[in-house]
């Protein structure tokens, strides 16, 4: 008797966590992808429904284990903040990633960047951008008629979702938030708040001697005052 095996219920089905790739090939690749998803991070800080997450295993399909992607940096609207152990979308109201980055590194090939582009494109993603740092080569797709569709000049382009502005220099790709403040890295951001702070203690430091002063100041002028009246003079009259 020959006995077929049981499809599991989609309730029984295994997400797994990881696909069993590093995150990263190398420090420059590690290093833009770090920077993209806490720079977007901090760009949607105040806003409760976005939700941004990188290297994070994406599952559209309930049931599906092994339909999954795990972009670099991805950026969710209506979804609320929180860790996750993967985005599971039938989790989340059914609502995809809108936003997606990859970063390249030497050992991506072309069918594997097809492969992630069919992807984004049959499962909603509104706009994807890869970036190849050792080529300094910036492509950009967003949804048209219902399939991603490439973007003719990235120069200056701005996220119509993110709002971010790209600008390729002769060496990098830098991203400007809507108020027109470059992406930094962490070690950037720590020294940016380094400076700060140090600024806020010099400023303090000018009021406190000001300060200072001026109440040296105005005891000098009170005893001043004080000496005129001992020697029968009206300081106003001075």
């Amino acid at each position: 008797m020959v006995t077929q095996p049981q499809a599991l219920s989609p309730e029984t089905v295994i997400y797994p966590e990881s696909d069993g790739q590093p995150m990263a090939d190398n420090t420059q690749q590690f290093r833009w992808i770090v920077t993209l998803k806490e720079n977007l991070e901090i760009l949607f800080a105040d806003q409760p429904n976005v939700f941004v997450a990188g290297d994070l295993l994406w599952y559209p399909e309930e049931g599906n284990n092994r339909l999954c992607q795990a972009p670099d940096a991805m950026v969710v609207f209506g979804r609320p903040k929180g860790d996750r152990r993967s985005y599971q979308q039938w989790k989340e109201d059914g609502i995809a990633p809108q936003v997606v980055f990859e970063i390249l590194s030497p050992s991506n090939t072309g069918i594997e960047m097809t492969r992630k582009l069919l992807f984004y494109q049959q499962h909603g993603v509104e706009e994807y951008y890869q970036y190849d740092p050792d080529r300094n080569e910036l492509v950009g797709s967003q949804r048209m008629e219902g399939s991603l569709s490439e973007i003719p000049e990235m120069q200056n382009w701005v996220s119509p979702c993110l709002g971010i502005r790209f600008e390729i220099t002769a060496d990098t790709l830098i991203i400007y938030t809507p108020q027109g403040e470059p992406f930094l890295t962490p070690v950037e951001l720590a020294q940016q708040r380094d400076q700060a702070r140090q600024q806020a203690a010099a400023a303090q430091q000018q009021a406190a001697a000001a300060q200072q002063q001026a109440t040296a100041e105005r005891q000098r002028a009170d005893r001043l005052a004080t000496r005129l009246r001992e020697l029968g003079i009206d300081p106003e009259s001075v």
